[in-house]
């Protein structure tokens, strides 16, 4: 690990004024000190800022506040969360360990970066980490890679099962900037795909702040789950995830969310796919033409062909669930 400089500011101005190109926050540091250990993240200055004031979990009729510093184990036990929000508590507790869950924060889980082999190996071309250098997983081993929303330039996935989430349930991304502006950032605009310039992976700009993530009540929020298909049951991020949510009277279906994870540079909505069951029942004819829908446009890349597939299946299950 490269030596660096420490700093612990005692506000949220002074931990933004302190940024520059080469420093980096940090809060519970479960995917920052990895990147540091491996090359692939080399920060001169280290601003550690778990000890500003955003860690509280704010519950009213309009839905809930969750500061930015929140642990994911509070907000998963968090009851207003697991009543109101049962995508989001299932999301949460499904990724990474107890441990981690322990120290990792919330704005920090949906700022981590790709799991992608080639992009936390230094010795492998990857754009992501140099621009114009390409992408070793386009012809490599690409098992756990997109199969929507890549592009040449690169096939990695984003690895959040919290964002699929907080996607299924529009929830908004509360930011601080350098003049001190806090701006509203619905998390559906939140992330960017790769096109020619895969390292820019969000709409920060340099020196924002994460402070809050806004969840709003719904129907649809309220009868929703996460379902999440990995390699092993624990510490294991998706190959293949869902999250789904029903808004359903007098036995039909007034509105729906799914949202993949796993299979794309960000969490993926499929609109058509939410369209194919509203108005219907919720049977099981509607059910698999939303699955049908949820795959038009994927194509693999070799050894993640089989995620095709995979996903139609996951849908049904999850819609099932939610219908149920």
């Amino acid at each position: 690990m490269n030596a660096f400089r420490y700093e612990r500011p005692s506000d949220a101005l002074g931990a933004i004024a302190l940024h520059a190109p080469r420093a980096q926050y940090i809060a519970g540091g479960t995917n920052l000190l990895d990147l540091m250990k491996d090359d692939v993240e080399t920060p001169e200055l280290i601003i550690d800022i778990s000890r500003l004031p955003y860690s509280a979990i704010e519950s009213s009729e309009a839905g809930v506040r969750v500061g930015a510093l929140a642990r994911m184990s509070d907000v998963a036990d968090d009851i207003a969360v697991a009543s109101r929000f049962p995508i989001v508590a299932e999301a949460l507790l499904a990724g990474a360990s107890p441990q981690l869950r322990n120290m990792a924060t919330i704005g920090g889980n949906i700022l981590q970066r790709t799991r992608c082999a080639y992009f936390r190996d230094p010795s492998q071309v990857c754009n992501k980490r140099e621009a114009g250098s390409g992408c070793a997983a386009l012809g490599g081993v690409n098992r756990m890679h997109a199969v929507i929303g890549a592009s040449d330039d690169c096939i990695a996935t984003n690895p959040s099962d919290l964002a699929v989430a907080l996607t299924a349930v529009d929830a908004i991304v509360h930011v601080q900037g350098r003049a001190g502006e806090e701006r509203a950032i619905p998390i559906t605009d939140f992330y960017l795909l790769p096109g020619t310039t895969p390292r820019r992976e969000n709409v920060l700009e340099p020196g924002d702040l994460i402070i809050a993530v806004e969840i709003p009540a719904s129907a649809v929020a309220h009868n929703s789950t996460y379902l999440k298909i990995r390699d092993r049951a624990s510490y294991e991020f998706a190959l293949v995830s869902v999250g789904a949510g029903l808004e359903r009277t007098g036995g039909v279906v007034r509105a729906a969310r799914i949202v993949l994870g796993g299979v794309a540079p960000k969490p993926w909505r499929v609109s058509e796919a939410e369209a194919r069951i509203v108005g219907t029942s919720g049977d099981a004819g509607a059910i698999d033409a939303a699955a049908d829908a949820a795959i038009d446009g994927m194509r693999g890349y070799g050894e993640n062909d089989f995620k095709i597939e995979l996903v139609r299946r996951a849908v049904v299950r999850a819609l099932q669930t939610v219908a149920a």
